[in-house]
C-alpha cells in the first residue's frame, strides 16, 4: 500500500526535472502511479476492503488533476510523462 523509502527516493531521481526536485508534477505522478499500482494489488486479494477502495479512488483522482494541469502548462512533458508511465489516455 505505502512504497519503501529506497522506491520512492529511486521515482524522484529518474523523474526529477532538476537535482533536488521533488515536487515537480512529473515526480508526484510517479509516486501515485506507484502507490496505485501497489493498492490495485492489495485490493485483488482483499476485494472488500472498502476502506482503502476510497484512498485509490482519491488517489486517482489527485493524479488525473496533476495530469490535467501539467496537460494545460506543457503538453509536451505530459505526453512525455504518459509515455514512461504507460498509462492511457
Amino acid at each position: 500500500m505505502s512504497i519503501s523509502a529506497e522506491r520512492k527516493s529511486a521515482l524522484i531521481k529518474d523523474y526529477a526535472r532538476a537535482e533536488g526536485d521533488t515536487g515537480s508534477p512529473e515526480v508526484q505522478v510517479a509516486i501515485l502511479s506507484e502507490r496505485i499500482s501497489s493498492l490495485t494489488e492489495h485490493l485483488k486479494a482483499h476485494n472488500k476492503d472498502n476502506h482503502s477502495r476510497r484512498g485509490l479512488l482519491m488517489m486517482v483522482g489527485q493524479r488525473r488533476r496533476l495530469l490535467d494541469y501539467l496537460k494545460r502548462k506543457d503538453s509536451t512533458r505530459y505526453a512525455e510523462l504518459i509515455k514512461r508511465l504507460g498509462l492511457r489516455r
